[in-house]
This record gives structure tokens, C-alpha cells and sequence, in this order.
């Protein structure tokens, strides 16, 4: 297995083998939030923590919102997916801002008083190919304002047996979220050098990790760390603006969601920057015709189960309600022109 520590800012990545994990995230005694499958994945992590927090489903400021008053501790550890993760940036965040039990003495869970905050870090060690424990990117637990400062995860324990995990259906659909990241990044206004590096390399290595009928776990695994860097980098656009919308107006889940609407959102970011988009095809399989991240994102859809919104379980009726809710998001200006209304129908409807 590759092995490196990267350290970038406020934050270190270990990627390898999470086997001497607990000393990694500062030793034992940490707060955990996890589900069950991502304990049994990890049971010394889980056995390390001074407490434990299952996140449940539901959407992150929810959640979050939820666990303000009784999360406390200066290291919260995210054993998990993207929700997990989300959710122990969110009450880090609020921590810092003084809100919750996790900011100190008198926090006591009120979000509408804050008290002078702690140096509460989020730590993830995580269970998909989410992205999200590289990332700034959460929504605020329900109470704390939404200028409160967000926060990456201070300490990542990125071991690809975990992150990887899942079963091929799940797995492919957390690929397509990866590969969402990697095709975005370069066609945003934020788009830099190092980021599109980073999206043609981790292009190529999704593409690789499913090159044959059994994934590449670890191939896959690395490249969803580099996608994820690149969406932290460049910021959110077209592609997950409609992908989470399906996720918070209709419950579609997030790694499907990705799947079903990728093939369409390539298509019309490929309409904004075709050049980039072409880079991206030829990384992904070096001489093929144009098409081959559309060709990509559809074998995951297939293989996720999630080639169309009926197989993910989202009402088509509610696709009027999502339509108006992107429309309404600022980051469509991410990746010009913004969506509109008309675009973005067209979108969903290509996705039944």
C-alpha cells in the first residue's frame, strides 16, 4: 500500500493502514460520532473513544443541531461517511463560536447565547469516498448563524480498506460523488493549476479503479482523496448543486444521487468548457473518443443501481420544488453561466 503524511495548512492527511489510528487522532479519550457499520469497520478507533455518538440519518444541520447540547470534548472524531464527518465539522464549528456544549462551561447547548469558545478540532477517519474530510464544506447546525466560520478536519486517517469499504453498489455510487469532484473542479471560476492537476490524476485513477469487473479499492481510495482536494480548492458548481438538491429536497441518498444526475451535469458543464472537459476525457482514457467520463459516470450509475431517479427512489413529482431550490443557489454562478430554471428542468428530466 502507498503510504505518505501530507500536511496542508491547519490540517495532516495519513493515508495507509489506520492500525496505529488512536495515537494518530492525540490518543485515547476522544469524542466519537459513528454509525454502526463504521465501528464494527474500526472497532479499536471505536473501543479508544470516551464517548460515542451514533449519527443517524437525516440532513447534517439537523443532526448537528440535534447533538449540540451533549457532544462535548476538545477532539471530535468522525468515524464514518460524509454525514458523519459533516456533522462533527458542523459542531466543531459551532464549539469554536461559542455555541453547545462542546464550547465549555455554560454553553450548556443553547445556541442562542453564545460563550467564549474552544479550541474544538474535528478529526475524520472516513468509511467512503465522500470527500468530506477534506473539505470546508458543511452546513451549520440548526441555531448557529450561518456567518459562523466553517472548519476542515484538523487530522485525516485516510486507510483505504476503510474508506473503500462498502460494498460494490455503494461503493461504485461514492465513486461517482469522486468523480463529481474531480470533472467540477476545472470548470469553476475557482479552478487554479494545482486543483486541475489534482482532478486529471484523480480522474485517471477512478477510471482505473474500475477498469475491470472487481474495483481497485486502494487506486480508488487515493483518487477520491485528490477529488476532494479539488472541490475544497474550487468550490461547489453545477454538478453537486443538483446532486444536493435531490439529496435535500426529495432524501435521495447522496452517493446515488451523484450517480443519476453526473452523466447530464458533464454534458452541460462540457456546453460551459468544453476545453476542460476534454483535458479530463483523455485522462480519463488516454486516446478514446470524446465521452468517456459520460461513459464512466454511466457504468457507476449501472453498477450503483443508480442510472435513473426511480431506481434511487426520488419522486419525480417533487422535481418542481427541486428545480426552484438549485435555481436558488449561488453556487450555480461557480460554474458560468448559472443554471437557470429551464436548464436545470431539462436536467432532472434527462434523470428519470
Amino acid at each position: 500500500m502507498r503510504e505518505f503524511v501530507w500536511a496542508d495548512g491547519e490540517r495532516t492527511i495519513h493515508f495507509g493502514p489506520a492500525a496505529d489510528a488512536v495515537d494518530k487522532l492525540g490518543g485515547p479519550g476522544f469524542t466519537l460520532l459513528t454509525t454502526p457499520r463504521a465501528a464494527a469497520a474500526a472497532p479499536w478507533i471505536a473501543k479508544a473513544a470516551g464517548a460515542v455518538h451514533e449519527v443517524g440519518r437525516g440532513q447534517v444541520h439537523e443532526l448537528a443541531g440535534g447533538l449540540l447540547g451533549e457532544v462535548r470534548g476538545d477532539r471530535l472524531v468522525a468515524l464514518g461517511g460524509g454525514r458523519v464527518i459533516d456533522v462533527a465539522k458542523a459542531l466543531a464549528a459551532a464549539a469554536r463560536a461559542g455555541y453547545g456544549a462542546a464550547a465549555g462551561a455554560g454553553g450548556g447547548g443553547n445556541a442562542s447565547r453564545a460563550v467564549p469558545g474552544r479550541d474544538v478540532r474535528a478529526m475524520a477517519v472516513p468509511t467512503t469516498l465522500s470527500g468530506a474530510e477534506l473539505t470546508s464544506g458543511h452546513r451549520q447546525a440548526v441555531g448557529v448563524p450561518e456567518s459562523t466560520p466553517r472548519v476542515r478536519a484538523a487530522i485525516v486517517i485516510f486507510d483505504p480498506a476503510l474508506a473503500a469499504s462498502q460494498p460494490v453498489p455503494e461503493l461504485a455510487a461514492s465513486s461517482a460523488n469522486a468523480l463529481g469532484h474531480a470533472v467540477e473542479g476545472p470548470c469553476t471560476v475557482k479552478a487554479n493549476p494545482v486543483a486541475t492537476l489534482a482532478a486529471h490524476e484523480a480522474t485517471r485513477l477512478i477510471a482505473t479503479g474500475w477498469a475491470s469487473d472487481e474495483p481497485d479499492r486502494e487506486t480508488l481510495a487515493l483518487g477520491a482523496l485528490l477529488a476532494g482536494y479539488v472541490i475544497d480548492s474550487t468550490g461547489l458548481g453545477l454538478h453537486h448543486v443538483l446532486a444536493q438538491t435531490l439529496v435535500r429536497v426529495l432524501g435521495a441518498a447522496h452517493g446515488p444521487a451523484n450517480a443519476v444526475v453526473l452523466p447530464h451535469t458533464i454534458a452541460a458543464l462540457e456546453r460551459r468548457a468544453g476545453a476542460a472537459i476534454a483535458a479530463l476525457d483523455e485522462s480519463a482514457m488516454p486516446g478514446a473518443e470524446d465521452g468517456a467520463l459520460v461513459a464512466l459516470a454511466r457504468r457507476l450509475g449501472a453498477l450503483a443501481g443508480a442510472a435513473t431517479l426511480s431506481q434511487i427512489g426520488a419522486d419525480p413529482a417533487g422535481l418542481p420544488e427541486a428545480v426552484e431550490a438549485a435555481a436558488a443557489r449561488p453556487q450555480l454562478a461557480n460554474t458560468p453561466p448559472a443554471a437557470g430554471r429551464d436548464e436545470i428542468a431539462a436536467i432532472y428530466d434527462a434523470a428519470r
